[in-house]
């Protein structure tokens, strides 16, 4: 196995282990929206104490808006690293492989060493003739 071959192989793996680590901290808004939610339970049925205010019902559709998004973001960007990572490994879909180590770079500091390498990688003659060959071949 050639040099390339192998480092592509590598980087797939990498992006298969960042995906994961997306995966599971896509879930930590979750408690924002689980705040939310309990926001607009405690507007709608709580009684508030004497002297104290209960918290408005919007602020906790905020909440819930805000968590149950930022979940849905996290989750499509694993998926998309995921993704990313098969075409690495099957040498496929060059151009979205390329887009996604770039917005991998924002996820510091896992994403941001996995993209700048997968970038670098990426643009190398010999790596971009791999993905050519692997188009014309199927």
């Amino acid at each position: 196995m050639d040099r390339d071959t192998e480092q592509l192989n590598l980087l797939a793996i990498f992006h298969y282990v960042v995906a994961g680590l997306a995966a599971i901290f896509s879930f930590f808004p979750l408690l924002y929206t689980a705040v939310g939610v309990i926001f607009i339970f405690a507007a709608r049925h709580g009684t508030a104490k004497p002297g104290e205010e209960l918290p408005p019902e919007f602020l906790g559709w905020i909440f819930a808006a805000l968590g149950s998004a930022l979940f849905v973001i996290g989750m499509t960007m694993a998926i998309c690293i995921l993704i990313a990572g098969r075409s690495l490994a099957l040498r496929k879909r060059y151009s979205f492989a390329l887009v996604i180590a770039c917005v991998e770079c924002l996820f510091i500091p896992f994403g941001t060493i996995l993209g700048v390498f997968t970038i670098i990688m990426l643009l190398r003659e010999s790596v971009k003739a791999l993905f050519a060959a692997t188009q014309t071949s199927v």
